[in-house]
């Protein structure tokens, strides 16, 4: 089994900050790829930031929607079970229940993907 935790969404003003929190627990062999996905009201889930390991011919590296470039960063800690996503300059259209996501390995065999309950991040004055 798997856990994904994750913490710190909150209701924040237009250009203010906040910091997500997501760690993984449990029967992990190796994590490849850590990040987070988000779905406002009435739309579709969509990629907000990756950060992937590297290996193999894999370079790894992160990756951001082009929405939160250049305001969001995404982070992984030293043991890189936690996942962290800085939020900036917060728009009232970043609001949204965001979702951890990992890719990760439970033995030797393929990757597969878990999703964590999410977490509301309102932005509004």
């Amino acid at each position: 089994q798997v856990q994904l935790v994750e913490s710190g969404g909150d209701l924040v003003q237009p250009g203010g900050s906040l910091r997500l929190s997501c760690t993984a627990s449990g029967s992990i062999f190796s994590i490849k790829t850590m990040g987070w996905y988000r779905q406002a009201p009435g739309k579709q889930r969509e990629l907000v930031a990756t950060i992937t390991s590297g290996g193999g011919s894999s370079a790894g590296g992160t990756n951001y929607a082009d929405s939160v470039k250049g305001r969001f960063t995404i982070s992984r800690d030293v043991a890189k079970t936690t996942v962290l996503l800085q939020m900036n300059s917060l728009k009232p259209e970043d609001t949204a229940v965001y979702y951890c996501y990992t890719q990760l390995r439970t033995g030797m065999g393929p990757t597969h993907p878990y999703w964590g309950q999410g977490t509301q991040v309102t932005v509004s004055s």
